[in-house]
């Protein structure tokens, strides 16, 4: 785990996102108290209980990417569920345990990738020798004589390590990619796809097979880039130790592991006219064990979940976190409330992050050979009018921004890879956001629906 401060946590997560400085502390202290657990004595480490949070803050204000950014600096398993999702009918035959076994597969999938690209070289290496085999095979240097004499032989082999050298220079020099080859596929059990409560029990099936069967392969014919790319996945398997990095992975979910529920807030039941709403309140009943700490079992081992840091995010408009079930509210010690998006922080959006929509759609449009100049007053003029179509219309936060952009340059977009030598440089400012949008601007109605 990467032991970030949480000053430097916050620092980082500045980069990407704009204000929710509350937000942003918060998080951050939750993180470094997961390092910080991680130097206590056994004994003491067993009793901290992670620090849950409730994001509380309208659609479009950063909570989702706050958690998400979060997880990936510390090199977090993360995963995003919607709480709504199993109040839909039949969600009981997906319960919540799979959230888990989903954020296991995940962390596994990580693991194994982080454990390919360690033995990668090596990997890369053993596929070459395999592909030269494949272009070069052995049998065009057997000799069909069994008089041979031993200096025939050792001028033969000297000719079979010339010709194989030659080869591997040409092909580390590109000249056979679109050659095609034969190589081994592995072939995967496959009992095919079943829903509800027997998915679990088939999975386990399926891995009972992939361990005590042998490994099945078939021929395919790939040309040599492709062939390449399995040759190599093949070596690193081989040379990756399975049980190490299925440990690894356990060990992620529940230290490190980051779930993220959204639309808590849908799920309060405090809208029902006659009592308690059962269903909304059953999807509470029904997270407040994995979110208290249980053991769920998953096809590659049994994961607790008491030390998994939980994040739940609503806009609570129409109810309030004092809604929940009282024994759920206590899972959550931690509360921050994300604050509506103002025209001015909208404008930062626009420009200062590493992955601003500015930089993005000029770095796109570069590649037709189109210069895009954002003007102050084009990107005031682009975060005004979004900030006012929130207002006036829904406040779906700094979303607009992705709609109103796209819509100011949806013309220069359409016609870049046609246009004149003479007219590949635009420069966007206020007048020519306003010319983009004035049909959108004088038509309210008009304006609900584009943008």
């Amino acid at each position: 785990m990467n032991p970030l401060t949480p000053r430097e946590t916050v620092r980082q997560l500045d980069r990407y996102i704009i204000g929710q400085s509350a937000a942003k502390r918060a998080i951050a202290i939750a993180m470094r108290d997961r390092w910080r657990r991680q130097q206590l004595t056994p004994e003491l480490r067993e009793e901290v209980a992670p620090k849950n949070i409730i994001m509380i803050g309208p659609t479009g204000v950063g909570k989702t990417e706050i958690a998400r950014r979060m997880a990936a600096l510390v090199g977090a398993p993360f995963i995003k569920v919607e709480a709504t999702k199993y109040t839909e009918v039949g969600y009981v035959g997906r319960d919540v345990e799979s959230i888990i076994r989903d954020l296991t597969e995940l962390a596994l999938s990580i693991v194994r990738q982080e454990a390919a690209d360690a033995v990668r070289p090596e990997a890369e290496e053993a596929a070459e020798e395999r592909l030269l085999d494949v272009l070069l095979p052995s049998s065009r240097w057997a000799t069909e004589s069994r008089d041979t004499s031993e200096a025939d032989a050792q001028q033969q082999e000297q000719q079979r390590r010339a010709s194989r050298e030659k080869l591997r220079k040409k092909l580390r020099a590109g000249l056979f990619e679109d050659r095609e080859v034969q190589v081994e596929v592995e072939e995967k059990i496959d009992l095919g796809r079943i829903g509800g409560p027997q998915q679990e029990e088939m999975i386990g099936i399926q891995t009972m097979f992939e361990h005590f069967l042998p490994v099945r392969t078939k021929p395919r014919r790939v040309k040599v880039g492709e062939a390449r790319e399995i040759l190599i996945q093949q070596e690193a398997d081989r040379l990756v130790d399975q049980s190490q990095v299925t440990a690894e992975a356990l060990d992620r979910v529940q230290n490190l592991g980051v779930v993220f529920i959204d639309e808590l807030d849908k799920v309060t039941g405090s809208d029902s006219k006659f009592g308690p709403d059962i269903s909304r309140q059953g999807v509470q009943r029904d997270l407040l064990p994995i979110v208290e700490g249980c053991t769920v079992g998953t096809r590659y081992g049994l994961v607790r979940t008491d030390h998994v840091l939980f994040i739940a995010a609503g806009a609570f408009t129409q109810s309030k976190p004092s809604d929940l079930m009282p024994e759920f509210q206590g899972r959550f010690p931690i509360r921050v409330e994300l604050k509506d998006l103002t025209a001015d922080e909208f404008v930062r959006i626009l420009t200062e992050p590493d992955n601003a929509l500015v930089k993005q759609h000029a770095a796109m449009l570069e590649t037709e050979g189109v210069t895009i100049e954002f003007a102050n007053d084009g990107v005031r003029e682009i975060a005004e009018i979004s900030y006012h179509v929130n207002q006036q219309t829904q406040n779906i936060g700094a979303r607009r921004l992705y709609t109103v952009m796209e819509k100011v340059l949806e013309d220069v977009s359409f016609e870049a890879p046609d246009l004149p030598a003479d007219e590949r440089k635009v420069r966007i400012d206020a007048a020519y956001v306003r010319e983009k949008l004035k049909d959108v601007l004088e038509d309210e109605d008009l304006a609900k629906y584009i943008l």
